[in-house]
């Protein structure tokens, strides 16, 4: 190899090196854990510390093609009880007195043109943290864009339709 392919390589390493270094360092945490949420609910907590199922708070999973954002009444349904007095808590009363739904921020994203049955996977066993990871160990959600590769990687991996109409584009 000549002195200057190895001068140009060096450099576009160098510079690759560098522009890496700089986006992960100084791109803001928040762009890695996801937006606030008007309340600031903890999957740690929820999920983790407290163990509660995610079919708990998005009870229409099980049943429709999305799975539900939970409505006031749900998080009040043991908030009345438990820190009631919290800031965060009195918010979501104001929500509930006002009959506001909370302005959750949308995290999962697929395309229009994409019918997503989150109860055919639910049927079939499929773990939420299969797809969604170990939220339990998140207190902020990041933003997901779901792609069809991923679909169509674990669809091969299980053995699962993948005949296009039928499974996701009907």
């Amino acid at each position: 190899m000549s002195k200057n392919a190895i001068a140009i390589l060096t450099t576009l390493g160098t510079a690759l090196f560098i522009a890496a270094f700089i986006l992960l360092f100084y791109s803001p945490p928040q762009a890695r854990i996801g937006p606030e949420q008007p309340i600031p609910f903890s999957h740690n907590v929820h999920s983790g510390v407290k163990q509660i199922q995610c079919q708990y708070c998005h009870p229409f999973v099980a049943y429709s093609n999305h799975p539900g954002i939970p409505a006031v009444e749900k998080c009040l349904h043991c908030h009345n009880y438990i820190i009631a007095n919290h800031p965060w808590i009195k918010k979501e009363h104001e929500y509930f007195n006002t009959n506001t739904p909370t302005p959750w921020i949308k995290l999962n994203y697929v395309a229009e043109h994409v019918l997503f049955n989150h109860q055919r996977h639910i049927n079939s066993k499929i773990a939420c943290t299969e797809c969604h990871g170990q939220v339990q160990n998140l207190q902020r959600l990041p933003h997901k864009t779901w792609y069809m590769n991923e679909c169509i990687t674990c669809h091969r991996k299980k053995n699962a339709n993948l005949d296009c109409w039928l499974a996701c584009h009907s």
